[in-house]
């Protein structure tokens, strides 16, 4: 055996195995940790770019509208299916092992878009952050950088900031609020003098978040959602992770000049298709509907955001929550499961790799 052939080492993946049958996958049928290929660490050409090995990956409900049938329109889009065979791919962690990029150093630490499998050469950092300089003083734990530091945080500062037009004393409805991205549009809203109504699916949620200074909680599986808007509203900004009954629910309840912040519809994956008979009333109430990819908006929010929101944390003046599962790469699948079940704890699912 050569000694190049010695330092070869496994490369584990995050594999996508089939489409979905259901909303929610069954173990072990949509996704599996697999060896896709070997990795020679000290002679991979790098081209220009770095090689990184991963330390936390992020799954997310939009990896799951990633699962879906290839087409000839979905292969151009920004986010095209995944491919059978092939890792996933995923919000991450990354340390740098080998770099010839101008600006990133071994063992510096990135947050990017990346295959979720043990090693990644990257042509460049493609919209992808490199966080170790933010992290020296405020020694925030790493799996921080992929939840409320991360994809699921910006997009709740970035999208909050563009759309909610926010106003000191308006009404605002957060759905699906104990989770990474709503708990914290629950603290911004906060912050700038909403009243705001917040709906999870368990009183452990409903706790947490009262504890983050939601003025009114409710169990949407046990309450009846517009009976609540209508009680404690008009709503003037909704922010909608659900869509469906809850959008619905939310249209009957706003005031006229609302503005709908469209973050995700994770119904559609868990219940199926529901029908928003009522999307007409936007234009009675002059409803603005706003749907966004929040990384479309990181040219010009995303040097603001690791500006401000890494010291917020740091202070505890914002909160967060995270579920954790520590057993690598091979847990994926089911924290991905838990996830899109709802049965997970507060905030934010991580995998430690």
């Amino acid at each position: 055996m050569s000694h190049e052939a010695s330092h070869e080492v496994p490369n584990g993946a995050v594999t996508f195995i089939a489409v979905p049958s259901g909303g929610v996958p069954e173990p072990g049928k949509t996704l599996a940790y697999t060896n896709v290929d070997t990795i020679n660490l000290e002679t991979i050409p790098l081209n220009g770019g770095i090689l990184v090995k991963a330390v936390i990956a992020s799954p997310d409900p939009g990896q799951r509208a990633m699962m879906t049938p290839e087409t000839p329109e979905s292969k151009e889009s920004m986010y095209p299916p995944f491919s059978p065979g092939k890792p996933i791919r995923g919000f991450s962690i990354l340390q740098v092992l080998r770099s010839e990029l101008e600006g990133v150093h071994v063992g510096d630490h990135i947050h990017a878009y990346v295959p979720l499998q043990n090693y990644v050469v990257l042509p460049n950092l493609n919209n992808g952050a490199v966080i170790e300089s933010f992290n020296k003083d405020a020694q925030i734990l790493w799996t921080a950088w992929v939840g409320v530091l991360g994809m699921p945080g910006q997009t709740a500062w970035i999208a909050w900031q563009e759309y909610s037009k926010a106003k000191k004393g308006e009404v605002a409805f957060v759905s699906s609020a104990a989770g990474p991205v709503g708990s914290l549009v629950v603290q911004l809203a906060k912050r700038d003098g909403l009243k705001v109504i917040a709906s999870a699916g368990s009183p452990e949620k409903l706790a947490w978040l009262e504890e983050l200074g939601a003025d009114v909680v409710f169990n949407y599986k046990t309450e009846n959602t517009l009976e609540v808007l209508k009680k404690e509203g008009p709503i003037n900004v909704y922010w909608d992770n659900v869509g469906g009954e809850t959008l619905s629910a939310a249209l009957d309840a706003a005031a006229v000049g609302a503005r709908f912040i469209e973050c995700g519809m994770i119904s559609t994956f868990t219940e199926g298709f529901v029908p928003v008979p009522n999307l007409w009333m936007i234009i009675p109430k002059c409803i603005s509907l706003n749907g966004f990819i929040v990384t479309t908006h990181y040219p010009r929010y995303l040097t603001e955001f690791y500006k401000t929101v890494p010291a917020l944390i740091a202070s505890g003046e914002l909160k967060y929550a995270e579920t954790v599962y520590k057993g690598g790469f091979a847990e994926f699948d089911e924290a991905f499961i838990a996830l899109l079940s709802g049965k997970t704890g507060n905030g934010k699912v991580v995998v430690v790799v």
